[in-house]
């Protein structure tokens, strides 16, 4: 495509077009056919994946699956014919209704801008290095993922544990870490509270005041306290033991027997805490199997309840501590 015409650039610019617009706006993927090369690869500048063109097809699929409403603009196309080369800046714009990669979908809307260079063999696009993919978009939803910590492939989710190198050590360090126990909470779509166990509770700082929360992806809480706006974080008192054991549990209606009070956004605070606060969740950060919410405290209260300890599989009185 080296030293093309004026001509010849249009008919390009065109082709580049319609089949960009037939595959992102309407889903009709094989559309790209008419512009890729056979050995066409696609390469991120974020995360350096290399990719087919079925796999682009694919990745266009399921955008459009949770973007059903996706519309794309294509804001400049840029030829240099001495190096048969070619700059794309666009952008897009679509309602995120459909769940992605795992992430709930929460009804926003988002755009996305991107710009993709192109080199060509004949006048078929033979590799591609982007700008954008799906984390991306992801990170334009409001959920960057951790991604530089899960770089190499042994860092891929396995099903068998037991060949992983350190493993018995990493769990008997963790065994011997302990912690307090709390009950994250939130209101559902339909207004109904939810909640579920978890120690993994961190203070961040204090000026300003954020707090951290790490949540598996399979729980039932997990979607609604992910579209919330805010959470409630209570830390178990020494006479939560049962308490405890209800959000441990995968019963459907754990707030059935359990006394709670609003805070001052909705979030279920519960009677008895050792301490509860309210916050409003500011990011959320997509961890593998987990996803790691941060927190501005925006509503605290302390009751003089002892909390209840974790260690090694066991709670313990929290009012029982010696003092080294």
């Amino acid at each position: 495509m080296q030293h093309i015409q004026d001509s010849q650039i249009q008919l390009t610019k065109d082709a580049l077009t319609a089949a960009w617009e037939a595959a992102w706006d309407r889903g009709e993927v094989d559309a790209l056919d008419a512009v890729l090369h056979p050995d066409y690869r696609r390469e991120s500048t974020q995360s350096s994946h290399v990719s087919s063109a079925q796999d682009l097809k694919q990745e266009i699929l399921d955008v459009r699956a949770a973007f059903p409403d996706l519309t794309t603009q294509i804001d400049n196309i840029l030829f240099d014919s001495e190096t048969g080369t070619a700059g794309i800046f666009w952008r897009t714009t679509g309602t995120f209704t459909n769940d992605l990669q795992g992430v709930p979908a929460t009804g926003s809307t988002v755009e996305t801008r991107g710009s993709n260079l192109l080199t060509f063999q004949g006048d078929k696009i033979m590799t591609e290095k982007v700008t954008w993919d799906q984390s991306e978009l992801l990170a334009d939803v409001g959920v960057p993922s951790l991604r530089s910590a899960f770089e190499t492939p042994e860092d891929a989710v396995v099903d068998d544990l037991s060949g992983i190198p350190g493993l018995d050590e990493l769990k008997g360090f963790n065994r011997q870490f302990i912690t307090g126990v709390t009950v994250v909470t939130t209101i559902d779509d339909a207004g109904k509270p939810r909640g579920l166990a978890a120690n993994s509770y961190v203070s961040i700082s204090l000026e300003p005041p954020l707090v951290l929360v790490c949540v598996q992806k399979t729980t039932s809480t997990y979607s609604p306290l992910f579209k919330s706006t805010h959470l409630g974080i209570n830390i178990m008192s020494n006479e939560q033991r049962d308490t405890l054991g209800v959000f441990a549990s995968k019963g459907d209606d754990k707030f059935a027997n359990i006394q709670w009070h609003e805070g001052p956004n909705g979030s279920p605070l519960i009677d008895g805490s050792a301490a509860s606060i309210e916050a409003e969740i500011k990011e959320r950060f997509q961890a593998k199997t987990h996803t790691v919410f941060i927190a501005k405290v925006k509503h605290s209260e302390v009751a003089e309840l002892a909390p209840m300890v974790y260690k090694a599989g066991r709670f313990f009185d929290g009012a029982e501590l010696t003092e080294l």
